[in-house]
């Protein structure tokens, strides 16, 4: 219970006018990246990192907070009007929502995405307040064996979970952790990789990799792409047909789609992100498919489903709470948004772990608080007053906005390292990435790899140095054999043919 009242206690600091503005503004920033396709929340705060070094701790990370939800929130907004997800997270949205769209019904749709995100958003929140100390509990009982294993198992699922791009995923892990090994050595001071250089003995640093894979190689994609007439010909007339009375869902269509539906969708989310590297594209599509098969209406999934928008919107919402678990209390990030907030926490010097419930309650208060008011309050509302007006953002002329990208991602490595070396590696890694993502290799699993890897090496040369070389002490250490065997069970699960459908 002291627990629960200092991060309570921790949260006040939420509501003092510095803070508050700033997750008010981060939810501003999250939604524009959000329902513009190509940016994302990821992109958000990867531009804002270098920035946060001016900012106290409490507020660089309730901007993160507000940033995630609204950037997940938001990709509902061009998913229902055009048919264009902002974020891969709003995929099953886009396939019921355009469809009400197109029966006049685009207003409705969104105001029960904007429901759904709302519910979902609170509810994990709530979720991961409740559920940090027996988390932190377990991660006391994991000893150096067990810590190999789980990121093992992060690595594996994150793999894996790239369904069709399997071998694609490993490929771009390995190089990610490849690439970390440059520098000195985790647990020898021997430089590996320098070539002779003293520039890469300092190794490579996180931002140029995080502005470069995500920011450059998205300017560069964008660059290959043409603006569609007819596209935001018929985002600025859906525009004009929004009314904000019409966003309000009726009391009828929430009760039928039915309470149920909504606290298990939130939990399917919350579940799903506690797990590494699944992310909010895999809550939505399970809670969706859940959804339907229990659905006594699922003749209309795929055909304008109400039920279908809040399964999904709800349960990738939820995701958002859930995510934070690894990230904060093993330092494993649980999708790519936490993988750029976990450089917020080393940025301000924080160590993830079990110590953060009892050294830094006054930290997890106000991020906590910015997650479940930012869903509460901050969805709601702005879909209200903005509703009409967020679709015309995708008129916005491509040439200006990514120039600007441009310019602020470049400054914002260098602002990061004052290297014009690393800077430039941002240049290096953003053409890497654009060549990655052009022939299909998922860049999450190379940032993930990234971090990870160093990790993941420790712990595998403690290990061997406490067992003598001996492999074996990971399947002996209790902790270790559990997560091989988790390990397994997933691999096996997300590998297995889907049935026909009936």
């Amino acid at each position: 219970m002291n627990y629960l009242a200092d991060v309570l206690a921790g949260s006040v600091a939420l509501f003092q006018p510095s803070v508050l503005g700033f997750m008010v503004l981060g939810f501003l920033i999250g939604t524009f990246f959000g329902a513009v396709p190509g940016l994302t929340a990821v992109l958000a705060i990867a531009l804002l990192l270098p920035f946060t070094y001016s900012l106290d701790a409490v507020s660089a990370l309730v901007m993160c907070a507000s940033i995630f939800m609204a950037g997940m929130y938001a990709g509902s907004i061009t998913a229902t009007t055009v048919n264009i997800p902002g974020a891969p997270s709003s995929i099953m949205t886009a396939i019921e929502g355009y469809k009400l769209m197109q029966k006049g019904e685009g207003a409705n749709a969104l105001g029960h995405a904007a429901l759904g995100s709302m519910i979902g958003g609170a509810v994990g929140a709530i979720l991961l307040l409740v559920s940090m100390p027996i988390t932190a509990q377990l991660a006391l009982l994991i000893k150096t064996p067990g810590k190999f294993s789980l990121i093992l198992f992060a690595l594996v699922v994150i793999v894996v979970a790239q369904r069709g791009e399997v071998a694609k995923a490993v490929v771009a892990a390995v190089l990610g952790m490849m690439i970390a090994t440059i520098g000195v050595d985790v647990m020898q001071p021997i430089p590996r990789f320098a070539f002779g250089t003293e520039t890469l003995v300092e190794g490579i640093d996180l931002m140029p990799l995080i502005i470069g894979t995500f920011a450059i190689s998205e300017i560069m994609l964008q660059a290959t792409t043409r603006d569609d007439p007819a596209l935001i010909a018929a985002a600025s007339k859906a525009a004009r047909q929004l009314r904000r009375r019409d966003f309000i869902p009726r009391w009828s269509e929430i009760r039928e789609i039915g309470f149920f539906t909504y606290l298990k969708s939130s939990l399917i989310g919350y579940g799903v992100g506690v797990l590494p590297g699944a992310g909010g594209s895999m809550a939505a599509f399970v809670s969706y498919a859940e959804a339907m098969r229990v659905s006594r209406k699922s003749h209309e999934f795929g055909k304008g489903s109400r039920e279908g928008i809040a399964a999904a919107e709800t349960a990738n919402n939820s995701m958002c709470g859930g995510a934070f678990v690894p990230m904060l209390m093993f330092g494993i990030p649980g999708d790519p948004t936490t993988a750029v907030v976990l450089g917020v926490l080393v940025i301000n010097g924080l160590q993830p772990g079990p110590q953060l419930l009892t050294t830094q309650t006054e930290l997890l208060g106000p991020m906590m608080g910015s997650l479940f008011f930012s869903a509460l309050l901050l969805i709601p509302l702005s879909l209200f007053l903005f509703g009409p007006f967020f679709i015309r953002i995708v008129s916005i002329s491509r040439p200006p906005l990514y120039t600007a990208i441009g310019l602020v991602a470049l400054v914002g490595a260098y602002v990061a390292t004052y290297s014009m070396f690393q800077m430039a590696l941002t240049l290096v890694f953003g053409v890497l990435a654009f060549g990655l993502r052009r022939s299909g290799y998922p860049i999450v699993t190379l940032l993930l790899g990234f971090i990870l890897g160093p990790s993941l090496e420790e712990y595998l040369r403690r290990s061997l140095t406490l067992s003598k070389g001996d492999p074996m002490i990971f399947l002996t250490s209790p902790d270790s054999l559990a997560f091989l065997v988790l390990t397994a069970i997933f691999v096996f699960m997300l590998t297995r043919p889907r049935r026909a459908a009936a």
